[in-house]
């Protein structure tokens, strides 16, 4: 089969397209049809080694997938051929990768695709979709009523929290940039700051006098010098970007009021966690309460230019989808943004 594969750490020019041996699943296992798979952050990060964990060479790269299941082992009670499904949780922790025209998905790992759905707006969205989830529900222990503010908001991550937030009873503060402002009142922000305003501490105090009850940082800033100051009485803090930060810790303005600061990466996720996020996206797919805002659609070959894309900061706002039947010369008509 042809997949994006790498026989060595290093930058995105390691990344290798060509044959390489189709995978076979055990007795527990899924083997899927891939029809597309995504380029997350944390896919470059496992590439480069920044983020260690086990691989085995030749390495497939990705974490997400949709496809249609070509064969289930015996114990993959559930699936059977032709059942469209996704996954979001492959290409860490010694399991090979997504960007593949097949990959082997542990039946505890993968999830029916709702009827109706579209494939590839949902490949584009699993990932940032669960890691929202998480960090709303499991580690930021979000309750109805709360205060909640996203920086980042009209990020992948950041417009999948103020979503989720605001159906959960939360009321969601935001920041993003001015031109990004109607789209995140459109999800349900109940105010927008621009991040650049040299006032924005200020204008967040006097939106949440009492204290933020959660802040989430998808833009990876982590100035807990600030951020600290602005919680409530057992504020909590999530930490969800910025692997290269080291912030001052307010140690005083935590522990005299209970506050937390807490980080979390979706690869640390079990597979009940996971299986429980995946419950709620495709609650929302049914409904749909959950689309990308932009992609951007490419060939599986290309995975090697949306890594370096990726990690020049020039894909912000929009999803790379790679589909595995789409070719360089007609890339361009799958293109959409909204």
């Amino acid at each position: 089969m042809r997949a994006a594969y790498i026989d060595e750490l290093g930058t995105a020019d390691v990344i290798r397209y060509g044959e390489i041996a189709a995978p076979r699943p055990g007795p527990t296992d899924v083997l899927v049809d891939v029809l597309a798979t995504t380029v997350n952050p944390v896919d470059t990060f496992v590439r480069s080694g920044l983020f260690p964990t086990q691989v085995v060479f030749p390495f497939v790269v990705g974490r997400d997938l949709v496809g249609t299941v070509a064969e289930a082992g015996p114990g993959a009670t559930g699936f059977r051929a032709g059942d469209r499904v996704w996954c979001n949780s492959l290409g860490h922790g010694g399991r090979q990768g997504a960007a593949a025209e097949q990959a082997v998905v542990a039946a505890d790992r993968l999830y029916h695709l709702p009827e109706g759905t579209d494939p590839y707006d949902a490949v584009a969205v699993v990932h940032p979709a669960a890691t929202a989830y998480l960090a709303l529900f499991v580690h930021g222990r979000l309750s109805v009523g709360e205060t909640v503010l996203v920086a980042g908001a009209a990020g992948n991550v950041g417009s999948a929290l103020v979503t989720m937030a605001v159906r959960a009873g939360a009321r969601v503060l935001a920041t993003a940039g001015a031109r990004d402002a109607e789209y995140c009142a459109e999800l349900g922000a109940a105010e927008v700051f621009d991040y650049r305003d040299p006032e924005l501490t200020e204008r967040i105090r006097r939106a949440a006098p009492a204290g933020l009850d959660l802040y989430l940082d998808t833009a990876g800033v982590n100035d807990l010098e600030t951020t600290v100051e602005l919680l409530a009485l057992r504020g909590r803090v999530v930490l969800l970007a910025g692997i290269r930060t080291r912030p001052v810790l307010p140690a005083r303005a935590l522990y005299v009021n209970d506050r937390t600061v807490m980080g979390f990466v979706i690869s640390h996720a079990t597979p009940d966690e996971l299986a429980a996020a995946a419950s709620y996206i495709n609650g929302l797919f049914g409904q749909g309460a959950l689309r990308p805002r932009s992609t951007e659609v490419f060939p599986l070959s290309a995975a090697a230019d949306v890594h370096a894309r990726m990690e020049r900061g020039e894909l912000r706002g929009r999803r790379a989808v790679l589909r595995t039947d789409v070719t360089a010369t007609s890339r361009n008509a799958a293109t959409s943004t909204r």
